[in-house]
């Protein structure tokens, strides 16, 4: 098992707009992507952020490699496609969990 985190910062003047976004193309996408055993798909709260929103998606991948080949291929699409909507104001933050023990 392999897991991957990205977070989606979006910037209070776009929340509107992203949240459109979520719901009519990001779970889309995110339901028709190929080497990702499950997903989940959340908004996040905390008391550390005070302007905007964060927005998290955390993929579980059946290997180091698939999680590999999504980033460099699907990932970098997605980054794409929300760069030319959103500009830089919704940030992608990508975070690699590498497994030391679980009980999932």
């Amino acid at each position: 098992m392999s897991i991957l985190s990205i977070t989606f910062h979006t910037v209070d003047s776009q929340l509107q707009t992203w949240e459109q976004y979520f719901e009519n193309e990001l779970i889309t996408l995110v339901e028709n992507f190929i080497d990702v055993e499950k997903y989940i798909l959340s908004e996040i709260n905390t008391e550390m952020l005070t302007e905007g929103k964060n927005t998290n998606l955390l993929l579980i991948f059946e290997s180091n490699e698939k999680r590999q080949e999504f980033t460099e291929t699907e990932l970098y699409n997605l980054s794409e496609i929300i760069a030319r909507k959103f500009g830089e104001n919704v940030m992608i933050f990508k975070t690699e969990l590498n497994e030391k023990k679980s009980r999932f």
